[in-house]
């Protein structure tokens, strides 16, 4: 077990993983047919993104209420995209100006906001919060315990599979080969880890294989070696299952890299940063997904450095342009290869931050926060779930600093997408534990 202080953040690294777990041969080039193809894509925005300035309500009471509390963090209507109208009460909203692209997606309907989203027990007022009515997640506003539980979607305790981990035993037997359900561009993910499927970590524009052979005859010959070694009888289960995996990895990943080498290029251009390689991967691994006889797919992406706790605007006037463009730019490699409707993207994060901002210019760890959708599939142009009322020691605050409760859960935010995905409504609760505390009631952003 790790410190608290001594944990690395899950999903942090970089590098390329091979053996995770054992992912089987591949059939050869086995079809699972693209029309009943569907993706789930997850980013998650590591630190606690401060989804209070990525997009604000704008009518008269709450943008002089935000402008008022806000204070140093407050946008200016120049640092706003032009107000865009939700579907349902056409009340007015505007994202943050480097935010153009997913603005312009929110206002053609690709793309929705699901309000004050966030890790809970039960539903929970301010008065049960205060006077410590009713069980809360363990160590809230605690980056690596919050970042666990938006991967887990366990609050209390810890878990040893994620909530896309339980989702992939579900739905692997509709892939028409052993090849990982799950697949991570960002490192490796407890999300991705279930009870009997195991996800895979690709580092993008690299490839699975084994490193330290370059095809000559002698280095074909030392791969050979190996590949016999793997597969001698040892006596001891530890080696041999740890054989298995490594040669059923070889193996997957051969098969791999020619439905890559088979697939024609993208036309769609990726902005050249980290989030941008991660879903051109994402995008190019969609392409050949017949090649490896994919039904379902879940991957993992992801873009760090949202701790604000100074320096928050000029923090974000970085991070917030590669995120839209590479949202946008995905969306558009999905048109390109004519499943945006098959594929769902999402965003998670730590927690939002607190409304008040800190003397150093930003916001501190913080509780419920605002998550966007995108895809063929959403029903966007609109705002699922409640903002917070804006007032410092409020109905939705924990304290008087705009810590806000959240009003919508993890479960049925994740419900959501997994039953869009395939998963059965009576199976939901093997995904998400605590879904019946919640009434057993997804959101509605997804047809």
């Amino acid at each position: 077990m790790l410190s608290r202080r001594g944990f690395v953040k899950v999903g942090a690294a970089s590098v390329a993983s091979l053996a995770l777990r054992p992912f089987g041969l591949l059939p050869a080039l086995a079809q699972s047919g693209s029309s009943g193809y569907r993706a789930l894509v997850c980013v998650f925005l590591f630190g606690g993104n401060d989804s209070n300035n990525m997009v604000i309500p704008v009518d008269d009471v709450n943008f002089q209420a935000y402008t008022k509390i806000r204070g140093s963090l407050a946008l200016t209507s120049s640092e706003l995209t032009q107000t865009v109208y939700a579907a349902s009460g056409n009340a007015p909203y505007a994202f943050h100006s480097d935010l153009t692209e997913l603005a312009s997606m929110f206002a053609n309907k690709e793309l929705a906001v699901v309000a004050n989203v966030g890790s809970l027990v039960q539903p929970t007022t301010r008065t049960q919060y205060q006077q410590q009515q009713a069980p809360v997640p363990l160590n809230l506003f605690s980056h690596s315990d919050q970042q666990l539980q938006w991967q887990t979607s366990i609050p209390s305790g810890h878990s040893a599979t994620g909530w896309a981990g339980r989702a992939a035993d579900l739905v692997s037997s509709q892939n028409s080969s052993n090849f990982p359900t799950f697949l991570s561009v960002a490192g490796n993910s407890l999300m991705g880890t279930g009870a009997t499927t195991q996800p895979v970590a690709l580092s993008p524009g690299q490839s699975l294989d084994l490193k330290g052979f370059n095809g000559t005859p002698a280095s074909n010959a030392r791969l050979s070696a190996l590949e016999n070694l793997l597969t001698l009888e040892t006596g001891l289960k530890l080696v041999q299952a740890s054989n298995a995996v490594l040669s059923d990895s070889i193996n997957d990943a051969k098969a791999l890299d020619a439905a890559l080498a088979k697939a024609t290029p993208l036309k769609t251009t990726f902005p050249k940063t980290g989030l941008g390689a991660q879903l051109q991967q994402v995008a190019q691994i969609i392409q050949v997904r017949d090649g490896l006889g994919m039904n379902r797919q879940i991957f993992f992406a992801s873009l760090g450095g949202f701790d604000t706790h100074t320096v928050e605007l000029e923090t974000h006037k970085q991070l917030y342009p590669q995120l839209s463009q590479a949202l946008a730019a995905f969306s558009n490699a999905l048109i390109e290869l004519g499943v945006e409707n098959n594929v769902t993207t999402f965003t998670e994060s730590d927690f939002s931050r607190t409304f008040q901002p800190t003397t150093g210019d930003g916001s501190d760890h913080a509780w419920g926060s605002h998550h966007l959708v995108m895809g063929g599939a959403v029903k966007g142009g609109d705002v699922y779930g409640k903002f917070p009322t804006f007032v410092l020691g409020g109905p939705d605050d924990t304290d008087t600093r705009g810590r806000w409760i959240p009003t919508l859960a993890i479960d049925q935010y994740g419900a959501t997408l997994c039953q869009w995905f395939g998963i059965a409504p009576g199976d939901l609760p093997k995904v998400f534990p605590n879904f019946a505390n919640f009434g057993s009631q997804t959101i509605g952003f997804l047809g």
